[in-house]
């Protein structure tokens, strides 16, 4: 190099792959990115070494600079195979919507997927237990892990657990097979767990989270067959902020969410009881008093609350930001006056459809409180995205 600089000529080449790795780390572009590789087969090399995340076209997701720029839906063990032995660096994968995937493909996880952190599975329903057995084999270090409709059960889940023992984020949504066995398994082995999503899986009662970590803080239980023992196991950690129940089937909850207000939520500042149909004020009274930093609470179709329970959140709930009451049957003018009265930090008040609300206790409302903002809008679906919560002990 320095005979070169002697006689005057200077080339990029003579850079060092250190330089180049710095180079190719400011384009933003992501044409860029990909016509880096096309110089030769050194910058191509620089370009496999530095990409920390692939995704394919068949992924559910926003493809951007992470996705591979040629169509392909039809993923099988050949194309992951050389796709892992390329990208040996790779800290995320995404693999939702390969449905022609096997077991067998997640094998070369173990030779050349060891720094991966985050491994989305969504729709891969030719993954069973073993493939998920290979995943903990091969990727010790994985932190989030999305199983979303994924045909795996417990004897997965316990393989998972034991080998990924830093978990964080694990999304079971739609799970049918699972239980509260697995749950009980991923729960006592990985102690760093911050998120978990269950929604669907009817045969989770909640008693599998029984003594979770108090790092766990979201949980997404929505349709599932919950009992008041499981809800009293979901909140046990004492670290909750995050819990969404909407849509409760069992039918033995007139008074069971009481368990959410006994102190073991008082950290909870998001709470999803949408279409909690049988919920009483008892629970509401409960909720209201144990749980003082509530910032959202949606009790949308929530027909059984009173005034007695509305009188409760406008008394107690004195951080309460957003509230959802659409189409709540039992919300009258006496009941939209407690919370007019008392909840001031109310910014948004998600309402419409309550049959029971005169025009007149509606202007009021806004007279009184021109700074709350009116929605007519039901919103389904409140909260942080699940795989990006991070447990903070100081909130």
């Amino acid at each position: 190099m320095g005979d070169s600089l002697m006689d005057g000529v200077t080339s990029i080449m003579l850079l060092p792959d250190d330089c180049l790795c710095f180079i190719f780390n400011f384009l933003d572009c992501r044409t860029d990115r990909e016509s880096f590789g096309l110089t030769c087969h050194r910058w191509l090399n620089i370009q496999n070494l530095n990409r920390r995340s692939l995704q394919f076209p068949c992924s559910f997701g926003i493809v951007g600079p992470s996705s591979l720029s040629q169509s392909c839906t039809d993923i099988n063990s050949f194309h992951l195979y050389r796709i892992l032995a390329r990208f040996q660096h790779l800290e995320y994968l995404s693999l939702s919507g390969c449905v022609e995937i096997l077991d067998s493909a997640l094998s070369y996880l173990k030779p050349y997927g060891s720094k991966l952190q985050t491994l989305c599975l969504d729709c891969c329903f030719k993954i069973s237990d073993y493939g998920i057995s290979l995943v903990g084999d091969g990727c010790p270090f994985l932190t989030t892990i999305s199983l979303y409709r994924c045909s795996i059960t417990d004897t997965g889940l316990e393989a998972l657990a034991n080998a990924c023992l830093a978990l964080r984020h694990v999304n079971l949504a739609y799970c049918s097979c699972i239980s509260d066995s697995g749950l009980r398994a991923l729960s006592q082995g990985c102690h760093e767990l911050q998120a978990v999503k269950i929604s669907n899986c009817r045969g989770v009662s909640g008693v599998g989270l029984r003594g979770c970590s108090s790092t766990l803080v979201y949980i997404d239980a929505e349709c599932c067959n919950l009992e008041p023992v499981g809800i009293m196991s979901i909140v046990s950690g004492g670290g909750l902020k995050f819990l969404n129940i909407a849509g409760l089937s069992c039918s033995n909850f007139r008074n069971g969410l009481e368990a959410i207000g006994n102190g073991f939520a008082a950290r909870l500042k998001i709470l999803n009881l949408r279409m909690c149909r049988s919920v009483t004020d008892a629970s509401i009274v409960a909720i209201a008093k144990g749980c003082p930093q509530l910032q959202e609470w949606n009790l949308a179709l929530c027909h059984e609350v009173r005034v007695l329970g509305w009188a409760s959140i406008g008394s107690n709930c004195h951080n309460l930001k957003k509230l959802h009451v659409n189409r709540c049957r039992n919300l009258c003018h006496q009941g939209l006056q407690a919370v007019r009265d008392g909840c001031k930090e109310l910014s948004v008040l998600y309402m419409s459809r309550n049959s029971r609300i005169s025009d007149t206790a509606l202007e009021l409302f806004k007279l009184y409180r021109c700074n709350v903002e009116i929605k007519a809008e039901e919103v389904m679906s409140i909260g942080p995205n699940w795989d990006s919560i991070d447990y903070d002990e100081s909130t």
